[in-house]
C-alpha cells in the first residue's frame, strides 16, 4: 500500500480517536482551562499527530497511549469533583495578591507575577488604582477576580431601592438581510409587521438591514449595512 494513502487512513483513524477522546474529557476542558489541562490536551493532541504521521508506529500501541492519557485526565477530573485536596493538588487554589489595598508581594512571588503584571490584568478590570481595590486574587486559570472597595462600586436599582424591569434576551428578526420566519412565529409576528416598523425609519428592504433584533421593552435595533447609521425604533408608538 502507498505510504500516502497509510498516512491518510491513520489520519482518519486519529482525527476521529481524538474528537471521540475529547468529548469523553467533556467541556470543562475548555470552559476552565488550567496550565495543567492544557499540558494534558497538547499531550493527547501530540500523540494523535504521531499516529497520523509516523508510520513506523505501532498503531495500537499509540492508540493506547491516547486512551490512558484521557482515561487518567477524566479520573482526575472526577476525583477532583469529589475531593478538594485532589483539585488543589491538581488545579491549585486561588492566590489574594491584593488586600485592601495593599499589594502582597510575597503572594506575587510564590506565583512569579511581577507587579508589571498585576496592574495590567486590573486595567483589564476597569481598575486604575490599587486602593480602589478590597480583595485582588489570582485563579488558578491564571485570571483575576476583583472586588472593589464598597465606596468605589458602582450604584444598582436595588442599592436605591429602585423597582425594574425584566430584562431578557432580545431576538433576531433580521440577519444579514435575511428575514428569520421562525424568529418571528415564535413572537407571533408576521413580516407585514416588521417592513412596517422598518418603514418608521424609511428602511424598506431586508436587504439592507445587517441585524435587527427586537428586546423584551419592545425596542427594535437596527444596525443597516455599510456605513450607515442604526436605529433603535419603538415598537409600541
Amino acid at each position: 500500500m502507498p505510504i500516502i494513502v497509510v498516512v491518510i487512513i491513520r489520519s482518519i483513524i486519529s482525527f476521529f480517536v481524538l474528537l471521540l477522546l475529547v468529548r469523553l474529557m467533556g467541556k470543562q476542558q475548555l470552559a476552565q482551562l488550567t496550565f495543567f489541562d492544557y499540558i494534558v490536551g497538547i499531550t493527547i493532541g501530540s500523540i494523535a499527530s504521531t499516529l497520523s504521521v509516523q508510520v513506523n508506529e505501532n498503531t495500537l500501541a499509540t492508540l493506547a497511549g491516547m486512551a490512558t492519557w484521557t482515561i487518567l485526565a477524566i479520573l482526575l477530573a472526577f476525583l477532583g469533583v469529589h475531593s478538594v485536596w485532589v483539585k488543589k493538588v491538581v488545579d491549585g487554589e486561588a492566590t489574594v495578591v491584593v488586600e485592601n489595598g495593599k499589594i502582597l508581594e510575597d503572594n506575587l512571588k510564590r506565583i512569579r507575577i511581577p507587579i508589571d503584571e498585576l496592574i495590567s490584568e486590573l486595567r483589564t478590570q476597569g481598575v486604575f488604582s490599587i486602593t480602589d481595590v478590597e480583595f485582588a486574587m489570582f485563579e488558578p486559570g491564571g485570571k483575576i477576580s476583583v472586588q472593589k472597595k464598597s465606596q468605589k462600586q458602582p450604584l444598582t436599582p436595588s442599592d436605591l431601592n429602585l423597582p425594574t424591569q425584566y430584562d431578557g434576551l432580545p431576538t433576531n428578526l433580521i440577519m444579514d438581510g435575511s428575514v428569520l420566519k421562525d424568529a418571528l412565529q415564535s413572537l407571533k409576528l408576521s413580516k407585514a409587521w416588521l417592513y412596517h416598523q422598518l418603514a418608521k425609519q424609511n428602511i424598506h428592504e431586508a436587504a439592507e438591514v445587517s441585524l435587527a433584533q427586537l428586546d423584551t421593552k419592545g425596542n427594535l435595533y437596527v444596525d443597516l449595512k455599510g456605513d450607515k447609521p442604526y436605529y433603535i425604533i419603538s415598537t409600541t408608538i
